[in-house]
């Protein structure tokens, strides 16, 4: 896929149209990317991530304030603490707008797994929330921010922190917590991993993953459906 066609298909794929499409493309752009194709007009992700940060927290602080109308202040800064981690932002991009075959990066980068890295996909994917802001304004940015991060909130938040809960959970009753590599399938830059989860011995669940944390999460979120 070349860059002509992913900045066309990701406008389809988010249903927004940019006015100018430089803020996509910078939004896409890893500094990897920028230093290899050496264009004085394509700038990194990084100002307008700085930026989509700000719109993010902004606009889920409002939601949650406006919603839940009885919460204290310290339940509300966990909530949106869950909603906005680098885990779960990297979630949503990858489930709900497959963004991570959108990046541009360098060869380098690409590579060596830069694709798949919670970091730079949460990175560029606040970055996008910015592009957004500065094309169509606060209130698209907001529309594109219920669309995606404040819809089925707990469904999300619940896969992030499915490995956590579910140690929580076998530690109250005194049970073991394994994971178990199956198979590790491709190349280095395009891993496929595969994982059981065992409790006291028993299979509970299996995720396949691009990184073994991921393939862990998946298996720990079905064990938890199981259970």
């Amino acid at each position: 896929m070349n860059d002509i066609t992913k900045i066309k298909q990701l406008q389809d794929e988010i249903g927004y149209k940019f006015s100018d499409e430089n803020y996509l493309v910078t939004a896409l752009s890893h500094t990897s990317y920028v230093n290899e194709v050496k264009l004085k007009k394509i700038q990194s992700y990084e100002r307008q991530e700085f930026l989509g940060d700000a719109v993010l927290e902004l606009t889920v602080s409002d939601y949650i304030f406006s919603t839940y109308l009885s919460m204290p202040e310290g339940e509300m800064t966990k909530l949106r603490a869950s909603l906005v981690c680098e885990p779960t932002l990297a979630y949503i991009a990858r489930t709900e707008i497959n963004l991570s075959e959108y990046l541009l990066l360098g060869k380098g980068e690409d590579n060596t797994g830069g694709r798949d890295r919670d970091s730079i996909i949460s990175d560029v994917f606040e970055a996008l929330i910015g592009a957004i802001y500065l094309d169509g304004g606060l209130d698209k940015a907001k529309c594109f921010i219920q669309k995606y991060v404040l819809t089925d909130m707990e469904k999300k938040i619940e896969f992030v922190d499915s490995k956590t809960r579910l140690q929580e959970k076998v530690q109250a009753v005194s049970k073991t917590l394994e994971y178990v590599l199956v198979s590790e399938e491709g190349p280095a830059h395009d891993k496929k991993y595969t994982i059981d989860v065992y409790i006291n011995g028993e299979k509970y669940g299996t995720g396949i993953g691009r990184s073994k944390k991921s393939a862990e999460q998946h298996a720990a979120y079905e064990a938890l459906k199981r259970m």
